[in-house]
């Protein structure tokens, strides 16, 4: 039978009086039993209305499954959790301090801006480094300003070691160590190639040899007059002026001098 569409096609059905309606739903088996004429026609509408829907349903059960297999995949994999931040620990400054101690000469006493490292054995809280004020004072932890200038560091352990068994621990056992001179400079003016100022080395903190100090500034000049240098140095009881011959100590006829912290060095000028 040959049956015309409503939008002009021609669709082919061979379709018997009462078909075999167990491959369809049961809604349109009962609507099929009630309008027998024409059936193939209605079956074919009805099969075509319907294409979208089961095709739109095959879609998504596909969907569903793709998205169920992805979620147990993600789920199956192990969870990766960030490491926990590592905690830069803070160098305690005072002990990478004492680490870089310095050996003092022996006998060599404390004065004004040199870096000591205090440690106090078994008491974290007082390890400290300070440095000392122009009055010769150094800050440490519970006892506050202490004077330790002019003293050894045998003798600033001893004192440190007294100050801190008197009122707050049982005996103490501490150490003062020498972390960095003070800035010792002199002076050299007059007849030398380089006048000015200079910085003692770290070497030399008890001072060093006249004519190595005038060696640091250039030398003489061709019109000095080595045997009449002076030396000028302050003290408490006021400015004091040396006289040397700094020919004959380069000759070794006379002892060397040693020039100090703060010396002002003054090489004079040949009358000839």
């Amino acid at each position: 039978m040959r049956t015309r569409l409503a939008c002009g096609l021609r669709l082919l059905t061979n379709v018997s009086p009462q078909p075999r309606l167990t491959r369809f739903p049961r809604a349109i088996r009962a609507q099929l039993r009630r309008c027998p004429r024409n059936c193939g026609l209605r079956l074919t509408v009805v099969l075509l209305a319907m294409l979208p829907a089961i095709g739109f349903s095959q879609f998504t059960t596909q969907m569903t499954g793709q998205i169920n297999t992805q979620s147990a995949t993600t789920s199956s994999a192990p969870e990766t959790t960030a490491p926990p931040a590592s905690s830069s620990g803070t160098t305690n400054s005072s002990s990478a301090a004492l680490a870089t101690a310095i050996n003092a000469p022996p006998g060599y006493q404390l004065s004004a801006n040199d870096g000591i490292a205090v440690e106090v054995f078994g008491e974290e809280d007082l390890k400290t480094t300070a440095r000392l004020n122009s009055e010769g004072n150094a800050s440490l932890p519970l006892l506050g300003s202490v004077h330790l200038a002019g003293l050894t560091l045998t003798q600033a352990t001893t004192r440190v070691t007294e100050l801190y068994g008197r009122d707050y621990l049982v005996s103490p056992k501490v150490n003062v160590t020498l972390l960095g001179y003070a800035r010792r400079r002199f002076t050299v003016l007059g007849q030398i190639n380089r006048p000015g100022s200079y910085e003692m080395p770290e070497t030399s903190p008890g001072g060093i040899d006249l004519l190595e100090a005038i060696a640091m500034a250039g030398g003489y000049t061709r019109i000095a007059a080595p045997e009449r240098t002076s030396v000028r140095r302050h003290s408490t009881n006021g400015d004091q002026i040396m006289r040397v011959n700094a020919k004959r100590v380069e000759r070794g006829q006379t002892a060397n001098f040693r020039v100090q912290d703060g010396d002002s060095i003054t090489v004079g000028e040949s009358i000839f």
